[in-house]
């Protein structure tokens, strides 16, 4: 069955979208844990699991893009990025994670709209298991689960954030270093 062709960007452009919906949500009531603090958590979970559907049908039906293959980890950005921010605003989350996270990604998507007219920067491996991590951590995070099994998921979430912030700054040294020897490549060969 064959799919509408720009099915797969219209899906990231609404995971963009969907960011500052999200994030309005979060702060409406201060973070409380109330309803408000639940539909928010959810559709980050949503937003962030349709990554995964929208470069599966763009790759299964062959309809894979250089528009797709910049946005999509700009989507990607925009809302865990919001995601961080909000609760660093809420001060559940150290200002600082938030900084080195928005650091790295604004870095690498500053270089891929530097880079566009060369080649397409599209994610690599490491990048996109960053983006599970984070949104792995952010989801736990943002559901306030605490309410339901207590404190101890505090730990949990600090060991998975932990990671996030590790294969944050290990997949931007990775895309770093990638890059370097490319060009190096490119140069010894022209």
């Amino acid at each position: 069955m064959a799919i509408p062709r720009q099915l797969p960007n219209a899906i990231t452009i609404v995971r963009i979208l969907c960011a500052p919906v999200f994030l309005w949500m979060l702060l409406a009531d201060g973070g409380a844990d109330g309803a408000l603090r639940w539909w928010a958590a959810a559709l980050f979970i949503v937003a962030i699991a349709t990554d995964g559907i929208d470069g599966y049908l763009a790759r299964k039906h062959d309809i894979v893009t250089d528009l797709g293959k910049l946005l999509d980890p700009i989507a990607d950005k925009v809302l865990t990025g919001f995601a961080f921010i909000g609760l660093s605003i809420l001060g559940e989350l150290p200002w600082w994670i938030t900084i080195v996270v928005l650091i790295r990604e604004i870095g690498i998507t500053v270089y891929r709209f530097m880079v566009v007219s060369d080649h397409v920067l599209a994610a690599a491996w490491m990048g996109k298991l960053k983006t599970l991590a984070q949104g792995v951590a952010l989801s736990l995070a943002l559901l306030p689960l605490w309410t339901l099994v207590g404190d101890w998921i505090f730990w949990v979430n600090g060991a998975l954030m932990t990671i996030a912030v590790v294969l944050t700054i290990a997949s931007g040294i990775d895309y770093i270093v990638t890059e370097m020897r490319a060009a190096r490549a490119k140069r010894s060969g022209a």
